[in-house]
């Protein structure tokens, strides 16, 4: 139960459809939730290679952090040939903070626990994400390619959370 509520602020965070109520969050606050949104699941997977026992979540982890780490070289460039500065808003701010406190209930955790914990979080976290992409992201981006790079991304982003929930049907 720890670990969902470490995931409340996240979730809240990625439901950002309410957060603007005149039109949406800016490019650059996109820019800068993207940017932090992949750093977090980035992150955790450090964690879980570093923590993990189970070849299997050490290997999805392995692939959260590669393919996260190119989201956001990606949304690098396009962020400095665009000239947007990644801004923080609300909503990446809420995302760190979930962010510090998954990572401190992560740390506490051990074996089966820890890799329940870490996999529960990345099918929730994924799930949330994608509902911000379709619900918030791709609706308010307001540049086409900052748009693009969205759209390219998410087919990713839902096969891992194919990926983590049929992981955590083999750790139950």
């Amino acid at each position: 139960m720890k670990a969902l509520s470490a995931l409340i602020p996240v979730i809240s965070a990625l439901a950002v459809g309410t957060a603007w109520a005149q039109g949406g969050p800016t490019d650059p606050q996109i820019a800068g939730i993207v940017v932090t949104a992949n750093k977090i699941d980035v992150d955790a997977g450090k964690i879980a290679t570093s923590r993990s026992k189970n070849k299997e979540v050490q290997a999805f982890a392995e692939q959260m952090i590669t393919d996260h780490t190119a989201v956001n070289k990606q949304a690098a460039a396009l962020a400095k040939k665009l000239k947007v500065k990644p801004e923080d808003s609300d909503t990446s701010k809420s995302l760190q903070e979930g962010a510090k406190k998954n990572e401190a209930n992560l740390k506490k955790l051990q074996g089966g626990a820890f890799d329940k914990a870490y996999v529960d979080h990345e099918v929730a976290y994924h799930q949330a994400v994608l509902d911000a992409i379709d619900k918030t992201l791709i609706p308010s981006a307001k540049n086409e390619e900052l748009k693009g790079l969205i759209i390219k991304v998410r087919p990713a982003i839902a096969a891992h959370l194919d990926h983590a929930k049929h992981l955590q049907s083999t750790l139950k």
